[in-house]
């Protein structure tokens, strides 16, 4: 079950709100005015503030619901770790169309995809060794879902990717 279609619903934000992007993750709204550039006249701007790559971003109010979606939540960040523990997806053994379906994945936003692509890439790492690409979409992947289920969850993101770390393992736990 997935219920994340950010580019199907307009979301409504206040200045404080916190946002969404698959590409900068957590920020913040920073303030949202009308302002006269960009051969606009008093269009709404919203101001967005991303820690993670210490980024401010000014955006037309208008291209917002094609660019982030709300943070999920506690319940929806659970959701992710069950499904980290039961996907048993399969990958393409061919790198390319591996790394086409993992990238849009990430461009997509969809935490569901980051979990698919931790576990799968988590899996296939546990068999082989890894290719760069895969290296660097596995590490993406983790990144993505600490810092979105850190938020979620109200915990570490050190504590986070223990409990991704937990969920991809193959080996059993050992109480």
């Amino acid at each position: 079950m997935r219920f994340f279609k950010h580019k199907e619903n307009i979301i409504t934000i206040n200045q404080g709100d916190r946002i969404f992007h698959p590409g900068y993750g957590i920020g913040v709204v920073k303030s949202i005015r009308k302002r006269s550039f960009f051969g606009e006249n008093e269009a709404k701007f919203v101001k967005l503030y991303f820690e993670r790559d210490n980024l401010t971003w000014l955006v037309r109010a208008n291209d917002m619901p094609d660019t982030i979606r709300t943070p999920m939540s506690a319940m929806e960040a659970r959701k992710i770790i069950s499904h980290l523990k039961s996907w048993q997806g399969k990958f393409s053994e061919q790198w390319k169309v591996r790394a086409t379906a993992n990238q849009a994945a990430f461009d997509d936003g969809d935490p569901f995809g980051y979990a698919e692509v931790v576990k799968g890439l988590t899996v296939m790492q546990e068999q082989s060794t890894l290719s760069a690409t895969d290296r660097k979409h596995l590490n993406l992947g983790i990144k993505f879902l600490c810092e979105e289920l850190a938020n979620a969850l109200g915990k570490t993101q050190d504590r986070v990717r223990q409990l991704i770390d937990k969920a991809t393992s193959s080996q059993p736990s050992v109480a």
